[in-house]
């Protein structure tokens, strides 16, 4: 079985995606953005990217640790 990929070298492809901001975002673009890909490699997986880069690399995460990260955050 092939592992899966933990990253994209630039967001750009990851086609047909729609790229979220929180909405807690002050829309000065110094955030994190979340997309769902649904097409292979990447269906299943959470992509993030940096606002400020949107065709730098993006990290992909698995719906599970993307939520163990985002609680962990939640509690500090």
């Amino acid at each position: 079985m092939r592992a899966l990929p933990r990253h994209v070298p630039s967001s750009t492809e990851l086609h047909g995606v729609r790229w979220l901001r929180s909405s807690y975002s002050t829309g000065a673009n110094n955030c994190v953005e979340t997309a769902c890909p649904d097409t292979p490699p990447w269906a299943g997986l959470l992509a993030v990217r940096d606002s400020k880069a949107p065709a730098g690399p993006a990290l992909l995460f698995s719906p599970e640790s993307w939520a163990a990260f985002a609680s962990g955050v939640d509690r500090m």
